[in-house]
């Protein structure tokens, strides 16, 4: 099959969809790949670089797109990109439908096969595409909050895990899952005070065992989260809802309550947010404020350290990339785990949850032809 990598286009996104690295795998796997020239610039990758792993290097992103049977990216196609997708290609990356009415038309429009990273599946039932990037997304919103709560960024001055003598930021991190976990496990290194909000007992159990009780652990009621929000100098707003939009956990009328130039990370801004004051922001403008609550909202986290990101998100894609290579929508009959992240078939919705979120017809993949 022939494989095309553009160059990502979202703003302040350096991350790649192939590294070198894994060009090699597919070219040793019979493939060809094309790579726009500069894709690899934002982890020191050079073109030279994939040309020596068997990639064919081209000057634009519409000869990528015009020549390849598969397009790899990280990040969702943007307009100028959906319009040059067509019917028999297969898109493989991070999609986010049920936040983006646009681009989930554009796609249905275009008759390609769009796959999503964040709802391909594992037989534990886990999202292992979605896991590399929700661990640094989950670390580095601990460090965008230390950041935003100095003084000179607008914060309360605080140091999140104090020194000797001063008591540490309070952080509270709602959802127990890889985003929260990571976030949690980065906070209590440094020092601070953690609760960690969730619905399932089973995974606060097993968050109180992971942590030997240097976490609080809560179940999320209305109550606890009113409790803990106001009381804290940070909120980590880690919920997922797979392919859905996130439930807005946080309302408009609590940030009165909260404390003066604390900060919000809303790490699921990519599913629509769970704070209701959340919108998309970028690296490079990455906060505002509400009601005196700084809130940050960047949709594209791990694109700040690209390189890491990069690495660990292939090393996760490549078992499913090399497969759809290989046989095409066979890969993605045979394999419930690639149907789940099945999103978008030849003009028509596949994943219930963006369906239901978007109020747009669903058809389910039982009814789609190998």
């Amino acid at each position: 099959m022939r494989i095309g990598v553009p160059r990502e286009i979202k703003p302040d996104e350096y991350r790649v969809g192939l590294t070198p690295g894994a060009v090699r795998e597919y070219v040793a796997a019979g493939h060809g790949v094309a790579v726009e020239t500069g894709a690899g610039e934002g982890i020191g990758a050079s073109d030279d670089s994939y040309r020596k792993a068997g990639a064919t290097i081209v000057g634009t992103a519409r000869e990528v797109f015009s020549s390849s049977e598969m397009i790899v990216k990280v990040k969702e196609p943007q307009p100028v990109e959906w319009v040059q997708l067509r019917v028999d290609q297969i898109l493989f990356t991070y999609l986010h439908l049920a936040a983006d009415p646009e681009q989930t038309k554009g796609l249905i429009k275009s008759g390609c096969t769009a796959i999503a990273y964040e709802t391909v599946t594992d037989e534990h039932g886990g999202l292992p595409l979605l896991a590399p990037m929700s661990e640094v997304a989950g670390r580095l919103s601990i460090e965008a909050a230390g950041a935003a709560l100095q003084r000179h960024n607008g914060g309360r001055g605080l140091l999140i895990g104090g020194v000797p003598g001063v008591q540490p930021a309070r952080i509270v991190v709602i959802g127990g899952g890889v985003v929260g976990t990571q976030a949690a496990r980065m906070a209590v290194g440094l020092g601070a005070e953690v609760t960690i909000l969730d619905r399932s007992l089973p995974r606060l159990q097993q968050l109180d065992e992971l942590f030997e009780g240097r976490v609080r652990t809560r179940f999320s009621t209305l109550e606890a989260v009113e409790d803990e929000v106001f009381a804290a100098d940070v909120v980590i707003g880690a919920v997922l809802v797979p392919g859905a939009r996130a439930p807005k956990l946080v309302r408009r009328d609590m940030l009165g309550s909260m404390r003066k130039g604390s900060v919000m990370v809303d790490v699921a801004i990519d599913q629509g947010g769970c704070f209701e004051t959340s919108h998309p922001t970028t690296h490079a403008d990455p906060t505002y404020v509400v009601d005196g609550v700084i809130h940050y909202c960047v949709t594209n986290m791990p694109g700040a350290v690209p390189l890491t990101s990069s690495q660990a998100l292939n090393h996760a894609t490549l078992p499913f990339g090399l497969a759809l290579a290989s046989r095409g929508m066979a890969a993605v009959i045979g394999s419930p785990h690639l149907q789940a992240g099945l999103n978008v078939y030849r003009g028509r919705l596949t994943n219930k949850a963006v369906a239901e979120s978007l109020d747009l017809a669903f058809s389910p993949v039982g009814n789609i032809a190998a």
